[in-house]
């Protein structure tokens, strides 16, 4: 068996690792760890949980610590390595990681995304970097301001590609890749590999080394899957049922649509539930607090659309529940992936409307395993939906019929009264309602209908 002390690490780092508790490498960081010590590029395919950031966070701070930045030259120090994420959960993850892994080297390292204040993230590029981390928008835009400075780069990593071409970046990326050196050292990792993967790798990568550790793509079998048959407009009930279960420590539940994670999310409050919602539509501080809950357990329920099923690492998510099917069989993998990690078991659970079976069929094929479909308990009942005209009107009782054309009192002036109007009342408030010019030419009309249609 491989172990990390048989890899040609250096000493600050091998120390690092044991600290960490640490000393077998995942099969990712076995395969990619000796190429990319050797200078090789790198094309990974690996699913997220296998311990890919520390399979290029390792070689790259081996690579700098054993050849410093040149301190005669005048100035902060220019940041030699590049790491593009898709989110800021996953980049402020990777920084970590270099912070854990780097700690005895030396070497600086910062994050930067967008959501929040450039300034703290300028001034510490101002201060001086050796790894740089970052997602494509704000990095572009501090480019643009001249804050960042790439012509120094030795090592370029793409982590979770695919996932940044389905956001759009693939012009960022080629636009990023242009500020950088030609000779470079470039590592793509991605989660599946799909054309448009491969074509950006041959316009990036230079005589890479392939490695892959699953099948692209598959789920862990430590992970039980199964599925309720239900309506929509009886999801809300059920989920709360299955949260009440005490099995369920920590749950992470993925929505569709942001709106759909906050309305859940709310439900789920009043009924009881510690639950926290993370979307796109929060501030950066938003999201980071309701991480630090979720990992803290004082929120035992993240509510979350597709932005948190890549990068999320939160250890003993026992419980993946899909509130609602994703429409992209491949995004079904990345989101039970949070539970199951590092060998463990764990449970997902799909709820699954009529609408939804056609992307049912899709995982199944795209998984190779047939969900076990389970019965819905009988206990759930589903609250008719209210009339939302009148949602908010109080609710008056409708007189009798001997109170009908009985007039409660006499009415003020200028008002009209509560009781109801009979047929030649409300005939007159109606022309009343009309002037005076309009209702004389209206019974010229009819008067002349009239004599149009009497017999000669």
């Amino acid at each position: 068996m491989l172990h990390f002390s048989s890899l040609e690490l250096c000493g600050p780092i091998r120390d690092a690792i044991a600290h960490a508790g640490y000393d077998t490498p995942t099969p990712i960081q076995a395969q990619a760890i000796p190429p990319v010590l050797a200078g090789r590029d790198l094309l990974g395919c690996a699913q997220t949980g296998t311990g890919k950031t520390a399979a290029f966070a390792l070689p790259i701070l081996h690579r700098l610590h054993i050849a410093p930045a040149d301190k005669k030259r005048r100035g902060p120090v220019k940041p030699r390595a590049l790491v593009l994420s898709p989110t800021r959960e996953l980049a402020s993850q990777i920084d970590e990681s270099f912070g854990t892994y780097g700690q005895c080297t030396g070497l600086r390292h910062t994050v930067i995304f967008g959501g929040v204040s450039q300034f703290h993230q300028v001034r510490q590029l101002h201060r001086g970097v050796d790894i740089l981390v970052a997602t494509p928008g704000r990095l572009i835009d501090l480019m643009e301001q001249g804050h960042v400075d790439l012509r120094n780069i030795e090592v370029f990593v793409l982590d979770e590609a695919d996932r940044m071409l389905d956001m759009g970046f693939i012009h960022p990326i080629r636009r990023i890749a242009a500020a950088l050196p030609v000779q470079r050292q470039t590592l793509l990792f991605s989660a599946t590999m799909p054309r448009n993967i491969m074509h950006l790798a041959d316009s990036l990568l230079h005589n890479p080394v392939k490695v892959a550790v699953t099948p692209t793509p598959s789920t862990t079998p430590c992970i039980e899957q199964s599925i309720y048959m239900v309506r929509r407009e009886a999801k809300p009930a059920l989920m709360e049922h299955l949260l009440a279960q005490r099995a369920v420590k920590r749950a992470l539940v993925f929505t569709r649509t942001k709106y759909g994670a906050d309305k859940l999310t709310r439900r789920l409050t009043r009924a009881g539930v510690m639950a926290t919602a993370i979307h796109g539509n929060k501030s950066q501080n938003q999201r980071r607090h309701a991480l630090e809950s979720f990992r803290s357990g004082r929120s035992r329920v993240l509510v979350a659309t597709d932005v948190a099923a890549r990068g999320l690492h939160v250890e003993g998510i026992t419980h993946v529940f899909n509130f609602d099917l994703p429409r992209e069989p491949e995004a079904y993998v990345h989101r039970i992936g949070r539970t199951g990690r590092a060998g463990a078991t764990g449970i997902a659970i799909s709820l699954c409307d009529r609408d939804e079976r056609v992307h049912l069929r899709a995982i199944e094929q795209l998984t190779g395993t047939r969900l076990e479909t389970m019965s819905e308990p009988p206990a759930i009942q589903v609250n008719p939906r209210p009339d939302k005209r009148h949602a908010d009107r109080p609710r008056q009782d409708r007189p009798s019929k001997s109170t009908r054309g009985a007039s409660s009192g006499p009415a003020r002036a200028g008002t009209r009264s509560n009781a109801p109007a009979n047929g030649s009342q409300r005939r007159a408030r109606k022309a009343g309602s009309r002037p005076a010019g309009a209702r004389a030419g209206r019974r010229c009309a009819n008067r002349s209908k009239r004599i149009r249609r009497s017999p000669a």
